[in-house]
């Protein structure tokens, strides 16, 4: 098993894709809307990366709700960003977190249905103002302990349902001035101002998986993004105390093709994943199903470590065996609530 998590082209498989998986063993996967046809297309295509990996592997997604979700109509429901249930948490708190568990059990149901076991939420950063729209209103709120909060109800939601979560960005991405799919944000925040980022991140470092963000804190690492920094790394594994899975965020964001990101900006992917698993991350993501560029990362020869795979097998039996309960009930209970705000 190699520490990657792969994207793939289209809907289904092509041979060389098979062939490349079943040679390299990729510890998992991940699906976005252009693998997403429909619900017997998407089942089909996580049956086959199952019976090819041979074991119970992580398919992951990003379905946050809102702006960013990979599952929509008309096949698949559509579920509020996060900011809904800020707004809610600021007037009836309990009440919030009620509806952000069924919501996140809601999602979580969806996913299983189609074979996906891994939901990259919840998003634990503390958007600043002034800061990028990348976050917005994917933030819960700007209060660290309401994040926190409706967080921790995502992810019992999505345990409870048999979904793995992933808090994310660690240590933060709320303070950035640019969008790091196109750029290198630098946050030049003192070491003590970065301590409401982290404080989500502290709440919930017993979250099963973690991805990190593509940002250069000058008062940690100037030299590096997080992604490609052991001190920061470090920070994540000491201060915060974070001792899950560790991911990296996308390989292919152009965050990577500076200097400053800790890859002395190439475009050698194999360099960029070996970067980030030698700075201490578990796994190295990469999501565009681009054929040439993961053949660079697999050529590379990135090793799986023993840490790694514990905290993976770890990971993948945090989640519960969802039990049969309707998505239809758990969608009008939370809507009930959020009807409060």
């Amino acid at each position: 098993m190699t520490p990657l998590f792969l994207g793939m082209s289209g809907p289904v498989l092509t041979d060389d894709e098979r062939a490349l998986f079943a040679a390299a063993d990729p510890a998992g996967y991940i699906v976005f809307k252009r693998n997403c046809v429909d619900p017997g297309q998407l089942l089909a295509l996580t049956d086959a990366l199952r019976d090819l990996a041979g074991r119970n592997v992580p398919i992951l997604i990003d379905q946050e709700g809102g702006r960013v979700a990979r599952l929509g109509p008309p096949h698949w429901p559509v579920f509020p960003a996060a900011a809904a249930f800020g707004a809610l948490y600021d007037r009836a708190p309990i009440s919030a977190i009620q509806a952000a568990r069924l919501n996140a059990e809601a999602i979580a149901l969806t996913l299983r249905g189609v074979g996906v076991n891994v939901d990259c939420l919840p998003l634990l950063d503390v958007p600043q103002p002034g800061a990028h729209g990348i976050i917005g209103d994917r933030a819960y709120a700007a209060d660290p302990q309401w994040i926190a909060a409706l967080g921790k109800a995502t992810l019992d939601g999505l345990r409870a349902r048999g979904v793995c979560g992933v808090i994310k960005h660690i240590p933060g991405h709320g303070r950035a001035m640019v969008d790091s799919h196109l750029d290198l944000p630098v946050v030049d925040a003192s070491r003590e101002e970065l301590e409401t980022d982290f404080a989500p991140f502290r709440d919930l470092n017993d979250a099963p998986m973690a991805m990190t963000a593509h940002v250069v804190y000058t008062a940690l690492d100037a030299a590096r993004c997080a992604t490609m920094s052991p001190v920061v790394i470090d920070l994540i594994r000491s201060d915060i105390g974070f001792d899950g899975l560790l991911m990296s965020d996308d390989l292919g964001m152009q965050a990577l093709g500076h200097g400053a990101s800790g890859s002395n900006g190439t475009n050698d992917f194999g360099a960029r994943a070996l970067d980030s698993l030698a700075a201490g991350c578990d796994i190295a993501l990469h999501c565009s199903g681009d054929f040439a560029e993961m053949r660079a990362i697999v050529e590379a020869g990135p090793v799986m470590t023993t840490q790694a795979t514990r905290r993976l097998d770890a990971a993948m039996a945090w989640a519960a065996t969802p039990d049969p309960r309707e998505i239809a009930d758990l969608v009008a209970n939370r809507d009930a609530l959020l009807a409060l705000a």
